[in-house]
């Protein structure tokens, strides 16, 4: 990073922020000898025995199927990671990104890489990725589910290569406190899977490097948490992997100390990092997901080693399962808000495993499932193995008795009619001073039609190393809303760093079909949206009081399915769903020039990023013009044809 980047991340950080940073820069500088230090271990190390086939056994056929199919590729070395297809993963280069060809240090001191750098690492998420052993947990269910061998042979291969090419504070893998809290977590998953291979004590509890490689994590993660503006997911994954690690790794002196410790930071934090309405902070739904994954798994790992849990800890995943069983579509898919990085908790399923279905099936089998809730046909593994750890949490708190619309203190509004849902943005910018996973979308929309995108949020793509890319999708006329002036409503000041915030008001979600908002990221000029679902028709109005007059430019973005057709100010839209064709129109404002783009690069326009490192054009109209009076927009489904 530039010296000027230093400067406006300091503006955002509070007096104990800085000290806690400062005090961190002279723990990293001390820490230098620690990688010789040696881990003590306690005598007895024992580790507990779950799940058991009676568990195993009811994982269904479909959700085993998937799972092998994914272990099964793995097992021939091929994996995709952010839309890089990988075959070396027989015998993987941990530090190697297999997207630049590049290779980062092994043999310097961690905190002396720059690893924010792509010329210097490559790109940090590449390499990072595999290093979870999210594909190791993978292969241990496969053998957990089979008992086959191989799996566990091939497991117990790559962690002994990781453990000699990546020895402590040595190398880009001991610099993220999120990386070693999920990898921790994998660990304990692969240990706990791996139960029945007759070599697993020798790789674990009987291993002296494994030993010290797990020390090691720990203390790094006592050491070094995640502070201040930066306490968000990451000390989530902090927290939930030192939580996981110290209760079914309690094999060390300090294990008691750091399970405390991180079962009170887990507590506040889950807390901090989650509206009363359940809904994650972040306002980036993916993270929702993450976090709700890390702080189950670190719960139900202290609950099943009897440590007493506090029930503000179960009250925040309640609602955080109740809440995401409110947002999601009929497809059972959610918003696509925000930052999104395909960043999971702990994997054992296979690709075609639904993350959100798999979250409601955990929910239900740890706190019931409420009437309103979606139905959920399909099952996973993941649910049945955190089942094992507990089951029935009581949590004594009402839970809503219908399914929720508006969420206030998140800004989010869902109008629903049918087939039609529709996501209205209205809350905050994002979450603390940074908002490092937001985007300047405030007043957008995002409507899906019997779950396929039709108006549709673009997503992320990337994060370091493309800042032209970056920079698109999370900015204003990347999203469905009003851009003014040329500019975005909030401004950035780094690919993790907003230094002013657009601030939102809702002024009406009373109803389920009704709502409007406005926000002040154009002062003296104010922006207010209404959006009102009657039936088939969505009636979308802009306005832009006070000020003077600048030139603007209204975006509506589509899904990947939609194509578009646009004459004089009508475009019509159609798209496929289980094989039926359909439709829509849009009347657009008259007031605009109206343009139709489609994977355009210079400069970025008309693209949709379904996942990390990937993107697809997509269509995109742009109204451009001055905002001088309402400008009205109305999109039209038509209606279904019959079935004979």
């Amino acid at each position: 990073m530039d010296p000027s980047w230093y400067l406006r991340r300091l503006s955002r950080m509070g007096p104990a922020e800085i000290a806690g940073r400062v005090t961190d820069v002279v723990r990293k500088r001390q820490w230098r000898g620690v990688a010789g230090d040696k881990a003590a271990w306690l005598p007895d190390r024992a580790f507990a025995r779950v799940p058991g086939e009676a568990v195993l056994a009811t994982v269904s056929s479909d959700a085993l199927k998937d799972l092998l199919d994914k272990a099964d590729r793995l097992m021939d070395g091929h994996a995709e990671y952010f839309g890089v297809e990988r075959d070396d993963l027989v015998d993987p280069d941990w530090s190697r990104d297999p997207k630049t060809g590049r290779r980062a240090p092994s043999d310097v001191y961690s905190f002396d890489i720059p690893y924010r750098s792509e010329e210097a690492v490559g790109d940090i998420k590449q390499i990072w990725e595999p290093s979870r052993h999210q594909h190791l947990t993978v292969l241990a269910a496969a053998y957990a589910l089979t008992g086959d061998d191989r799996y566990a042979e091939r497991v117990a291969a790559h962690l002994r290569s990781w453990w000699t090419a990546n020895p402590p504070m040595r190398g880009v893998h001991w610099v993220s406190g999120i990386e070693l809290g999920i990898r921790l977590l994998s660990w304990v998953w692969v240990r706990r899977l791996l139960d029945g291979w007759a070599e697993a004590p020798a790789l674990f509890e009987d291993n002296p490097v494994a030993l010290n490689q797990i020390w090691h994590h720990q203390r790094w993660l006592a050491a070094f948490p995640s502070r201040g503006s930066s306490a968000n997911n990451h000390v989530i994954a902090e927290d939930a992997g030192q939580l996981a690690a110290a209760c079914a790794f309690d094999w060390f002196p300090e294990s008691a100390q750091w399970r405390d410790a991180a079962l009170a930071s887990l507590d506040k934090m889950l807390a901090h990092n989650t509206f009363d309405s359940g809904i994650n902070r972040e306002l980036a739904t993916e993270y929702h997901g993450l976090v709700l994954e890390l702080g189950l798994a670190g719960a139900l790992e202290a609950k099943a080693a009897g440590v007493a849990v506090p029930e503000s800890t179960w009250l925040v995943l309640l609602r955080m399962t109740d809440a995401l069983a409110s947002i999601v579509d009929n497809r059972l898919r959610p918003p696509r808000q925000g930052d999104a990085d395909d960043g999971f908790g702990l994997i054992v399923d296979g690709d075609e495993t639904g993350r959100w279905a798999s979250l409601l099936n955990t929910g239900e089998a740890l706190f019931g499932r409420l009437d309103w809730w979606p139905e959920v046909r399909e099952g996973d593994v993941r649910t049945p193995l955190f089942s094992a750890l507990a089951k029935d949490v009581q949590v004594g708190a009402a839970r809503p008795v219908r399914r929720r619309d508006d969420f206030a203190d998140a800004g989010t509004t869902i109008l629903r009619d049918g087939d039609v849902w529709c996501r209205c943005d209205g809350g905050p910018h994002g979450f603390l001073s940074i908002a490092a996973h937001a985007h300047a979308d405030a007043l957008s929309v995002e409507v899906r039609h019997d779950g396929v995108d039709i108006l549709a949020d673009p997503g992320t793509y990337c994060y370091h190393g493309e800042p032209k890319w970056r920079s698109y999708f999370r900015s204003t006329a990347g999203h469905n809303t009003l851009e003014l002036g040329g500019t975005d409503q909030s401004v950035s000041g780094g690919p993790f760093l907003w230094t002013k915030h657009a601030v939102t008001k809702v002024i009406a979600a009373g109803t389920p079909t009704r709502w409007s908002a406005e926000h002040d990221g154009y002062a003296p000029a104010i922006h207010r949206r209404s959006v009102e679902l009657d039936g088939a028709e969505l009636r979308i109005l802009d306005e832009v009081r006070g000020g003077e007059a600048r030139p603007c430019r209204l975006a509506f973005h589509f899904g990947p399915a939609v194509e578009v057709t646009v004459t004089g100010g009508t475009a019509k839209l159609s798209w496929t769903v289980d094989g039926q064709e359909r439709g829509a129109s849009m009347e657009l404002p008259s007031q605009l020039r109206w343009s139709a783009h489609r994977g355009e690069s210079t400069p970025p326009l008309g693209w949709y990023s379904a996942g990390f490192g990937r993107r697809e054009p997509a269509w995109t109209l742009l109204g451009t013009g001055t905002a001088s009076t309402e400008l009205a927009t109305v999109l039209t489904f038509d209606p279904e044809e019959p079935t004979l």
